[in-house]
């Protein structure tokens, strides 16, 4: 009887230190689809994906051994197959085994209309076809590289003793300056107090507030979940729907905050180039060839820790034509000001800390000079603004002072300020937004090729 397996056992039978015994697997049955079917007059070849394995298992079959040897030459690429054949071990050869096949049997076919030929299609073809864009090398390659990210990331957290928080999708606090929110409604139109929930709700653009909540009874906790935003930014680095990570630390302050991102970012990386190997190859050959040696970098250096007014000043010094040229104090760095910092000045990842507390949020906590906030941005190369976090503000007096300034209905956010209430002390979080960490470690240069099925301005297929 054949033994059930998948490409990946296969590989990693062939891959094992254990010797293998001339007949230990001798006939293996799988299931996949056709990337190629090389037809010949009496041997043909089909290149088989089962999605379990970034690379393909080669089957060969010919017209003595396979009774439906021409019906099997004609199935096109994309076709659903199930192969029962011999495994034989190649190690000498370019790919470590082959499977002679005794049995092809039909699953689906995919006739000459499929659209993903042996050929290479653009990326921005391939959004258009969302649907079928996962069976390609790149974007199979970017969509294992974002799960064993996500593995990583929650493996890092857990093994540190963090709480995994579940934060709500539908809710009445906007965090206050995180971005325009998407309203939910089910009577659109009509008086508000006569809507499903009695008031405006949205669909949260953060969930750091009820983080924070949980932070005061766990001491470390984090979020991972879905975020939406209703700006109108048609680039390659946003979207109306993206998923963060957001850690809250109780007793922690900026420092402990940087050293934990630090920690993180470099985990991530490891994570990956262990669990994908074949995958990041691929990403280094066909995508950036600067990619492993940048994250190799990343992996074995200390990020630099600069604050906004020495950057401000090596930004007025710089040698460079900018397209916002107009560097002052208090502005909010732009992406090009954020690259030059990073690609040019530091050469690697580096921490901006104490930002001038009009560009950040109510919720970052004023330092003793009464201009800037204990807040920080993680900038890297090729992506720029990677995380951004801050010590929160655990004065009570402060705080309702800055919410009262900026004109904030107090009224919505009595529940956060029991937080300094009852208990509060010194604690830190940051936000990670997940895409862009795709990005980065996939040498990817748009998000909508890092999500499954990206939600940007008026795109809404799928």
């Amino acid at each position: 009887m054949p033994g059930e397996m998948s490409i990946r056992d296969i590989y990693r039978l062939t891959k094992s230190e254990v010797e293998l015994e001339k007949d230990q697997v001798e006939y293996v049955q799988l299931q996949g689809w056709i990337r190629t079917n090389r037809a010949g007059k009496n041997v043909s070849f089909i290149s088989l994906n089962d999605g379990t394995y970034f690379s393909n298992a080669q089957i060969v079959y010919d017209a003595n051994t396979l009774s439906n040897y021409e019906e099997v030459s004609k199935y096109l690429t994309g076709t659903a197959i199930s192969v029962i054949g011999k495994l034989i071990l190649t190690p000498d050869a370019k790919q470590p085994f082959e499977v002679q096949a005794k049995e092809i049997r039909l699953e689906g076919l995919a006739d000459h209309t499929y659209p993903l030929q042996k050929k290479r299609h653009s990326l921005e073809y391939l959004r258009e076809i969302a649907h079928l864009r996962p069976r390609t090398n790149t974007l199979s390659a970017v969509f294992r590289v974002r799960s064993v990210l996500a593995m990583a990331i929650h493996t890092f957290f857990q093994e540190q003793g963090f709480v995994y928080v579940n934060t709500p999708i539908i809710t009445g606090a906007d965090a206050e300056g995180a971005g325009e929110t998407f309203t939910v409604t089910t009577n659109y139109g009509e008086k508000m107090e006569e809507d499903f929930f009695g008031k405006h709700a949205s669909l949260t653009v953060s969930g750091q507030l009820q983080a924070e909540a949980f932070a005061l009874a766990f001491r470390d906790v984090y979020t991972f979940g879905p975020t939406f935003r209703a700006e109108e930014s048609n680039t390659t680095t946003h979207a109306a729907e993206f998923w963060m990570i957001e850690p809250e630390m109780a007793f922690a302050d900026l420092e402990y905050d940087m050293d934990v991102i630090e920690d993180m970012v470099k985990f991530c990386i490891d994570y990956v180039m262990e669990m994908c190997p074949e995958e990041m190859n691929f990403f280094n050959e066909r995508i950036d060839t600067s990619l492993l040696e940048r994250l190799n970098h990343v992996r074995s250096t200390a990020f630099r820790r600069m604050s906004y007014t020495e950057a401000i000043e090596i930004l007025k010094k710089a040698d460079v034509k900018f397209e916002n040229n107009q560097i002052e104090w208090g502005m909010d760095l732009n992406t090009e000001h954020e690259r030059y910092l990073t690609d040019q000045v530091v050469k690697g990842p580096v921490f901006l800390t104490d930002y001038p507390k009009e560009i950040k949020a109510f919720y970052m906590r004023e330092n003793e000079d009464g201009k800037t906030v204990a807040a920080t941005d993680l900038l890297v190369p090729t992506v720029g603004e990677l995380v951004g976090g801050s010590q929160r503000e655990e004065r009570l007096e402060l705080l309702e002072k800055k919410m009262k300034d900026l004109g904030m209905n107090l009224d919505n956010y009595q529940w956060y300020l029991d937080l300094r209430r009852y208990g509060g002390c010194e604690h830190a979080g940051f936000g990670l937004g997940f895409e862009r960490l795709v990005m980065y470690v996939t040498g990817m240069k748009n998000i909508r090729d890092v999500i499954p099925f990206a939600r940007t301005p008026k795109n809404l297929d799928f």
